[in-house]
């Protein structure tokens, strides 16, 4: 399988001011198989892989050994191989041995000539949060005392499930070439091919990206063989939230959220609700639950925002806000929905609300646009809000046309701007209204081609 992020290792490799790169994500988006069996094998003669969770000796020695001549030293005697410029050093599992990452900052200090990357599927849970809950301090990490983050001494990449670009690239290059040069020229496709566009469309709202899946779908075209692999890949989610520092209340109700995505996206008022989840708790009860989702790359939040929008964007209510599956497949596999019926082009599931709104915050999320959704007085609401070259640039996910009563409302608070209409509809620009309709198969195209101009700050 060919990943887009392979793209990102060979530029890391090539720059001159290259540092020790951290690649973190969700568990089983195939950080490892990327890193060592494709971009390890092409461009080394070498690779050192450590796998911190499986070796013990020395997860041991690093934790009390952080320079890095004491590292390479070891290693090269343990894995009997010479490291040198030709050399790639994998350290796997890095949130199971946080000195690893102390070092990495001294590894581009003396070592700069070295390749080495570091892997994790929490990494960001184990720097980022430590805070009280129930009054116990809750600190996230191996409780070692020569533990220190090297941020700004380190890359970084963050790697996700496949897009549906990926996913396309995967499943047919030729049709994913050519919807690429008609997006460049700005066509509309005729109906045949806009009709295929969207069969794969339906094909990866049932199947998602998380690699493994994708892998058996491609080999076996077995919609049942991927769903059975989603329900393994379901529980092992829920088993590995057992791994981490947290207490029993925690964990449930970390759990209540994974479960319930779904449910709260089918309705008619999209936000989640802390409520429905447990009798007479509120947001702050959940606080900590949901930090440790987001940090995970589980699920995605998305923050409200009212009326008159002022840039730059922030949250205006951290209890209100909603929540997005990090791989729709995922989400498919949660709802319950029978496969063969949702991608039947004869018989388009009713169900596709959900499903549409999480894929436009997946192929967001996927380039680390920030979230955002607007509502007005009444119930005119937009999905998403973007923050464009310093304009606010709205979209709207609908399956089909739908109504534009949201947008003219929008438009009587806020200046008039490019607004987005993402649906199973063809391409097409209607000047005057200065409103852009994009397919579905288009969109991760278009924000590639605007990635350099959206406001890619985070609030957490």
């Amino acid at each position: 399988m060919e990943r887009f992020y392979l793209k990102n290792l060979i530029d890391w490799y090539n720059s001159d001011s290259r540092k020790p790169l951290l690649v973190y994500g969700a568990h089983q988006i195939g950080k490892t198989t990327l890193i060592r069996d494709i971009f390890g094998v092409k461009y080394f003669k070498n690779v050192i892989y450590v796998d911190f969770k499986e070796e013990k000796n020395v997860r041991v020695y690093v934790k009390n050994h952080i320079n890095p001549q004491e590292i390479i030293a070891y290693l090269e005697i343990t894995k009997n191989k010479t490291i040198d410029k030709d050399t790639l050093i994998i350290f796997d599992e890095v949130q199971e041995c946080l000195p690893c990452l102390t070092s990495l900052k001294y590894f581009a200090q003396d070592f700069k000539e070295l390749f080495v990357i570091a892997t994790g599927d929490l990494v960001r849970t184990k720097l980022k949060l430590s805070k009280k809950e129930n009054d116990k301090e809750i600190i996230l990490n191996d409780g070692s005392n020569n533990f220190m983050s090297p941020i700004g001494k380190i890359d970084i990449l963050e790697m996700y499930p496949l897009s549906f670009n990926e996913y396309l690239y995967n499943r047919n290059k030729k049709l994913y070439e050519y919807l690429k040069d008609q997006f460049d020229k700005k066509a509309v496709l005729d109906d045949h091919f806009h009709s295929l566009a969207k069969q794969y469309i339906f094909e990866y709202f049932s199947i998602g990206g998380m690699p493994e899946i994708v892998n058996t779908f491609l080999e076996t075209g077995s919609f049942q063989k991927a769903k059975n692999q989603m329900a393994s890949l379901f529980a092992t989610y829920l088993d590995d939230m057992t791994l981490y520092q947290m207490s029993n209340e925690t964990l449930l109700r970390c759990r209540k959220v994974f479960n319930k995505v779904y449910s709260q996206l089918n309705k008619e008022n999209r936000n989640f609700k802390i409520s429905e989840l447990e009798k007479d708790k509120r947001n702050r009860d959940y606080e900590y639950s949901i930090l440790w989702l987001k940090y995970a790359h589980i699920i995605f939040q998305s923050y409200l925002v009212k009326e008159i929008i002022k840039l730059p964007l922030r949250k205006e209510n951290d209890s209100l806000y909603r929540i997005y599956m990090s791989d729709i497949g995922m989400l498919a596999y949660e709802s319950g929905i029978n496969y063969e019926t949702f991608i039947n082009p004869n018989r388009e599931n009713e169900l596709t609300g959900p499903f549409i709104e999480n894929f436009v915050a997946l192929e967001l999320s996927f380039r680390n646009i920030p979230l955002y959704y607007w509502k007005g007085k009444t119930t005119s609401e937009l999905e998403f809000v973007l923050n464009v070259d310093n304009k606010v640039v709205v979209i709207d996910a609908k399956k089909n046309k739908g109504s534009m009563a949201s947008l003219e409302k929008f438009r009587e608070h806020n200046q008039k701007n490019l607004a987005i209409k993402v649906s199973m509809n063809k391409y097409g620009y209607d000047e005057e209204k200065e409103l852009l309709t994009l397919p579905f198969y288009y969109l991760g195209f278009y924000l590639d081609e605007i990635k350099d101009k959206v406001d890619t700050f985070k609030e957490d």
